[in-house]
């Protein structure tokens, strides 16, 4: 009995150490460590969904560095669920303008920590409700000469403090979390972002992120993801709705399309190859808009690609994912763990 007891205990945490390594136009190969905690709380069952906490060390090819603790907490058998993310980043990126007021691509980089916290309570089956919180303290810390950002042109330099409160809604009935094959996945989200929250910056905004898996036939999936952001207010440019990178979008540099508000709609068709190996065919459509023109219609962005998959975890179905995407500027890989959406 006593033996019985401690191995359901054991059975309660799981530690694990990890390389990290992955490659995106951003940062080049990057490569580091990380520790991942998988648990649940005492007074939950076995069977109940289990929390995880990361703390990983990440360097790039592009002189970057990254510190960072994701986390996703379910509490009472999943009636709370905590997540978010503490981080502190020294980055570079490329500026390419906001909006249809596009400038030649601007190298700067910029030191910030960043929180974000979600607290929520299931308030029906699958539907969660609760409020939230983000902050972040962005300083530009290399400019090119008589560019875009030494001339403060650029909204919210040389340094920006954004922090704000609001709510949310969450909706999941995925089957799996890592590759779903059946299932929706909804989240809502409202900030407000203003000096009474400790910032130096106010505006609000609204985003919406659903997301459909269904089963077509065996081992096929047909995924579905729509994203918005709309955005009001005086907003410093690295709040603003932006696409681009690994999920949003691939094909374009992060940042690339950049505005007040966008939409995006993108699909992927999954499949099988041969045992732990997948393929999919993926593309993306987007507009974006601003405070006066609030989507503009006439101007939609494109991306589309393939890409290839080898499933690193059977149980939870977790894929490294390799990727080659096509924008209006050309073609990009992917090189990294889970998939976009």
């Amino acid at each position: 009995m006593l033996a019985q007891r401690a191995f359901s205990q054991q059975k309660r945490l799981s530690i694990l150490p990890f390389p990290a390594v992955y490659y995106s136009p951003e940062t080049r190969w990057a490569y580091g460590a990380a520790l991942a905690a998988t648990f649940r709380f005492k007074n939950d069952s076995l069977q109940a969904r289990p929390s995880q906490m990361s703390l990983g060390i990440v360097f790039t090819q592009e002189k970057q560095s990254l510190y960072y603790l994701p986390f996703q907490l379910f509490l009472k058998n999943a009636g709370y669920y905590f997540n978010g993310e503490l981080g502190f980043y020294k980055y570079n990126y490329y500026y390419f303008g906001i909006g249809n007021q596009s400038v030649p691509k601007e190298l700067f980089g910029v030191d910030f920590p960043r929180v974000r916290l979600n607290f929520f309570k299931k308030i029906y089956p699958h539907l969660y409700a609760g409020v939230r919180y983000q902050y972040e303290d962005y300083r530009i810390t290399q400019t090119v000469p008589n560019g875009e950002f030494a001339s403060e042109r650029v909204p919210g330099t040389p340094r920006s403090i954004t922090s704000g409160a609001g709510l949310g809604l969450f909706y999941d009935t995925r089957d799996i979390v890592f590759f779903p094959s059946k299932g929706i996945a909804a989240d809502i989200a409202y900030f407000n972002n203003a000096p009474f929250w400790g910032g130096n910056a106010l505006f609000n905004r609204l985003t919406g992120d659903f997301s459909g898996y269904q089963t077509l036939v065996k081992k096929v999936v047909l995924a579905g993801n729509l994203f918005s952001s709309f955005t009001w207010g005086n907003a410093p440019f690295n709040m603003l709705s932006e696409l681009g990178g690994g999920k949003r979008m691939r094909g374009y540099y992060q940042g690339r399309l950049r505005d007040d508000n966008v939409l995006l709609a993108q699909g992927e068709v999954r499949f099988g190859i041969f045992k732990r190996f997948g393929g999919v065919f993926f593309g993306s459509t987007a507009v974006l808009g601003n405070q006066k023109d609030i989507v503009r219609w006439h101007d939609p962005k494109f991306a589309y690609g393939t890409g290839i998959r080898f499933t690193a975890n059977r149980r939870d179905h977790l894929n490294i994912r390799f990727d080659y995407a096509i924008g209006q500027d050309g073609g990009n890989f992917y090189f990294t763990i889970g998939e976009a959406f």
